[in-house]
């Protein structure tokens, strides 16, 4: 299970590295390294990539931190520069590095995805077959429009709220919410055309 962060947490770290506090930027490193790793590689299937985009994003937190106004979004916030990022490191990387580099890193899989993707009431004799299921996610994630797949991968794979999600990619919720059900729809479809009747993909939010 993921562990739930907490936002005042957050909120009050920021204020610390605002006030010169640079043991708040360990902490928030801490909290959300991982994360934002987990984010580039969902997109990129390049592990050193993801770490140096991490180390970027982060970069930018620190020297942004003037910038960001306490109110319980910092995640949106933070994943707003991480997509920014990505979407110039995509246009530098030609024409669609997204597409090309489907090869899995080996550090995209572990069990929380599993559940996020998939629900929490898995059975051990299931779970084989449904850790097949979120690798076919994986190949076939690239082939969503980038607002979907991104939507997708901080909702299901990030745990971001849908409030979140739309801080993060600067759209409304109706929009956010959208593009969500659109990805769910278009992977089905994926997944029902190779053979998987029953992806788990729910409509929860």
């Amino acid at each position: 299970m993921s562990v739930a962060l907490n936002h005042d947490e957050d909120d009050a770290c920021m204020l610390r590295m605002q006030g010169g506090d640079r043991r708040a930027f360990e902490e928030i490193v801490g909290r959300h390294q991982s994360a934002l790793i987990g984010f580039f590689i969902k997109h990129l299937r390049d592990a050193q990539l993801a770490e140096d985009l991490t180390q970027e994003t982060l970069l930018r937190v620190y020297n942004q931190s003037w910038d960001y106004l306490p109110r319980g979004s910092f995640r949106g916030w933070m994943f707003r520069i991480a997509r920014n990022l990505l979407i110039d490191s995509t246009r530098r990387r030609s024409h669609d590095a997204l597409v090309r580099a489907i090869r899995c890193s080996g550090a995209t899989e572990d069990d929380d995805g599993l559940a996020r993707i998939t629900g929490d009431d898995v059975t051990p004799v299931d779970r084989a077959d449904q850790r097949e299921i979120v690798r076919m996610v994986d190949v076939v994630l690239p082939e969503l429009p980038d607002d979907q797949r991104s939507t997708f991968i901080l909702y299901h794979y990030m745990s971001l709220s849908l409030p979140e999600i739309a801080d993060a990619t600067e759209c409304n919720l109706p929009t956010c919410k959208s593009r969500l059900r659109l990805a769910r729809e278009k992977l089905r479809e994926k997944l029902l055309s190779r053979g998987v009747t029953d992806p788990g993909l729910t409509d929860d939010e």
